[in-house]
């Protein structure tokens, strides 16, 4: 019987490569699922090496695609655990990366990762391995904004995250109390990580080339995490606060407080004026709230 001929890792570098590579294998990159490589080696470096990973690392990646940074990851020694939902994709990262896998070192979770992720991370712990320690992807809006949350929603922090995303997303997550862009998400992210900006990516860095300007970010999980009384009161007085930003705190409280009495008693617990709105709040005023709302409820 012969031997089937081994797969080669595409170049990564080449747009034209890889439009070859994606043709010769009957595929095609698909907008829905937000697929843009990045085809600038020396940006990739740069993105990886802020992930500070070493041998033993445990990794998460989403959206690997082809595997350009896969194979960096996994070539500095990490254990990483990729998330795919394109099955063409899926079925050429478990061909390049059989030797990985078979020393128990790259494993694939196939599907939307925003409905594998939990159940993934449960199997982990409950099979006595080590939770993830780093998080990484190149990530569309709607996946990076909603991954991020649900892990922070769910008592989950990585050491730290490294994600490229669209600027606009970027600049909502570090966005200051005040201004246009400061939501829910600016103050999820900010209070449990401390981000900085990695490097800025114009459009020609990748192939397709994107309508939008991109940003990879670093978080770093704090160490002086501030507390709450109530994690998940405190996330669910967020997004109520903000689900309505032309309103006031004292409005979009009235029914999580349980009435104008106890809103404004809330209010007053804590020395916040009722006709300010959630935009003009510091995340340390908002934490304050949420133990004043907390007790009366």
């Amino acid at each position: 019987m012969n031997k089937e001929k081994e797969l080669n890792h595409p170049d990564y570098n080449s747009p034209i490569a890889l439009k070859e590579f994606l043709e010769e294998n009957g595929m095609a990159m698909q907008k829905k699922f937000g697929q843009n490589f990045l085809v600038n080696a020396d940006a990739r470096k740069r993105i990886i090496d802020s992930l500070d990973v070493k041998e033993g690392t445990n990794v998460w990646e989403v959206g690997p695609g082809l595997g350009s940074m896969t194979d960096e990851i996994l070539g500095r020694g990490s254990n990483l655990t990729a998330f795919e939902i394109d099955h063409g994709f899926a079925r050429l990262l478990r061909e390049f990366f059989k030797d990985y896998s078979d020393k128990n070192q790259f494993e694939l979770v196939e599907g939307d990762v925003l409905k594998t992720w939990k159940a993934h991370y449960d199997k982990i712990l409950a099979n006595g391995g080590g939770a993830p320690e780093r998080f990484f992807g190149n990530l569309p809006y709607n996946v990076a904004a909603t991954i991020i949350a649900d892990t922070i929603n769910e008592g989950i922090r990585f050491e730290k995250i490294v994600v490229t995303i669209q600027k606009e997303v970027a600049q909502r997550m570090t966005a200051k109390a005040g201004t246009e862009n400061y939501s829910s998400f600016s103050v999820l992210c900010q209070w449990a990580y401390d981000i900085k900006n990695i490097v800025d990516l114009a459009g020609g860095n990748f192939w397709p080339v994107p309508n939008v300007a991109s940003r990879a970010v670093l978080m770093c999980r704090k160490e002086d995490f501030p507390r709450c009384e109530n994690p998940k009161l405190f996330m669910k007085m967020i997004r109520q606060l903000f689900s309505s930003r032309r309103k006031t705190v004292r409005n979009n409280l009235l029914a999580l407080a349980g009435g104008v009495e106890k809103t404004d008693a809330v209010l007053n617990a804590v020395g916040i004026k009722p006709s300010v709105r959630a935009e003009d709040l510091s995340i340390d005023e908002l934490l304050r709230l949420s133990d004043s709302l907390n007790s009366a409820i």
